[in-house]
Order: structure tokens, then sequence, then C-alpha cells
């Protein structure tokens, strides 16, 4: 899904999901909390992936935020012992064991004009919806290829991780559109102080 879904402009380009739950923290996304309360947490959901455009997320209360906080937590200590080189074994045994639930259950049905589109067979549970992104955080981590484009941004005050999918492996930012934009109006500043 695009930059800017949902009615926070949330981001799902990192290219996992996982990633882009770590993304929703404060460090990663600069000190600011971003899924503080059910009403955010059920607006991050519908933009994302995991559940089909008009999805019901009635469900979602202060224990599911508690819940994906602590998935979240988990998958970025995942990741950073993967680019540190450390290990985070407590955080690899929650994850694996959100990971062995059962997804939420698809299943096609005829939209607009007869196409076919992706449905939920019930409303997701929050147990179903943690066992989706923890099992994309260890297929991340099991597969050499994902793993090894796992970077983490370069950008000035930008901590997100990311999968570089680049030819040669070596996009230094989040989003070109985003950070790698910052990074090329400041250096533009720089150098035309220089000038000054």
């Amino acid at each position: 899904m695009a930059a800017g879904a949902g009615s926070y402009g949330w981001r799902f380009d990192s290219g996992r999901i996982c990633l882009d739950l770590v993304a929703t923290g404060a460090v990663a996304s600069g000190g600011c909390e971003q899924l503080d309360c059910p009403a955010r947490l059920a607006d991050w959901l519908a933009a994302s992936p995991l559940v089909p455009h008009g999805t019901a997320l009635a469900a979602v209360d202060e224990t599911w935020v508690a819940r994906f906080g602590e998935l979240r937590g988990g998958v970025d200590r995942l990741m950073t012992a993967q680019l540190t080189g450390g290990t985070a074994d407590h955080a690899l045994d929650r994850v694996n064991a959100l990971a062995a639930g059962a997804p939420p259950g698809v299943r096609a049905v005829r939209g607009q004009g007869g196409v076919l589109v992706r449905a939920l067979s019930a409303d997701p549970g929050c147990g179903e919806l943690l066992a989706a992104v923890a099992r994309d955080a260890v297929e991340l981590l099991t597969d050499p290829a994902a793993r090894a484009g796992l970077r983490r941004c370069e950008g000035d005050a930008c901590r997100r991780l990311y999968l570089d999918t680049s030819r040669g492996l070596r996009r230094r930012w989040c989003s070109s559109e985003v950070c790698g934009n910052r990074e090329r109006v400041a250096r533009h500043r720089r150098r035309v102080k220089a000038l000054s």
C-alpha cells in the first residue's frame, strides 16, 4: 500500500508489514508514539495490507494496543540484533510464539463489477493479526536474501527499518521521496550557505 494511506497518513513502504509496524514506534518515528490508542491502531490496521478495505475492526481496544506494542518491541529488538550481530532470544521466543497462531482466514468474494476481491472469513481477532505480523518477521529473518537487504535509514532523525531491494543494495534511505529528499535539500542548503 502506498505512503499516506489511512486518515493519519501511514506509510507502508518498508518492504514488509513487520517493519511497517516497527516504524510506528517512538524510536523509529522520531520520538512520537503513533499507536497510542485503539482508534489509531484500528486506523493503521485498516490502512495496512493486513486487512482488506472495509474490514470491521470494532473489537480493537487497549488490550490490542498493548499487544501490538509488545510485538513491535520484539520485532524491533530482533531486527536490531540482526543488524548489529547481537542476539535477542527472549524477543525471538515471543515472536515465534505469536507466529505459531493462525492468521486471519481469507476468501475471494465478488466486488464491484463482479471482480474477485480478498475478504476475511470473519472479523479478525487480535491474535490472528498478531500472528500474521509475527509470521512476516519470521519469514524475513529466515530468508537469507531478504535478510541481506535489511537496513536502517541513514536520514537525519529517522530510525526506520526497511528492505533494500535496489540493484547493488546501495539504498541509503527508507524512502527516497521522504528522507532522501530531506537529505538532498539539506545538502543544497549547505552548498548555498558555503557559497555565501
